[in-house]
């Protein structure tokens, strides 16, 4: 887990154009709107100390993704909060990358950015980041799974799980 480099925006760019990689988000991204995306990460760095992490392999250095924190503000009754997140290109899927570099990420939160709670939250439908949250200790309350305002009303990723790790339960 680092701070990004000018290097890892053809990959990045690459991985959120991958229709497979983007299958419970609403669009892929252009190589544009990725590199948006990654100045918009950096900046979160400097104003919170944290955010999203590029992921490499440290044997080889190949870039395969992001993991980290970043703080949600969207309407929904229970933010503000602090989400993990990771997203990986699809040869680094079944590793583990994920799950080790989210639990980085959840230690980090705690031990460093001096947060009580995290959350994390997908599209119903994607069992893979769930299976990630369950490995995390995370738990799951249904009665606060919601409809994500950014995803469009006909969507069916609209539907969201909401999954929830306090400071004191690790």
């Amino acid at each position: 887990m680092r701070r990004w480099r000018d290097t890892d925006l053809a990959p990045f760019a690459a991985m959120n154009a991958d229709p497979e990689v983007m299958e419970h988000f609403p669009a892929t991204l252009t190589r544009e709107q990725s590199d948006t995306m990654v100045d918009r990460i950096e900046r979160g760095f400097d104003r919170h100390g944290y955010g999203l992490w590029a992921l490499e392999v440290r044997e080889s250095g190949l870039f395969i993704g992001f993991a980290g924190l970043v703080p949600q503000t969207f309407d929904a009754p229970f933010l503000p909060a602090v989400e993990i997140g990771w997203r990986l290109a699809r040869p680094a899927w079944g590793h583990g990358y994920a799950t080790e570099a989210a639990r980085r990420a959840a230690a980090y939160a705690f031990a460093e950015a001096g947060l009580d709670a995290i959350i994390s939250m997908t599209a119903v439908r994607n069992v893979r980041s769930r299976a990630v949250m369950e490995r995390l200790g995370m738990t799951r309350d249904p009665a606060e799974d919601f409809d994500h305002p950014k995803v469009p009303e006909n969507s069916p990723l609209r539907r969201h799980v909401l999954y929830r790790l306090r400071r004191d339960t690790r």
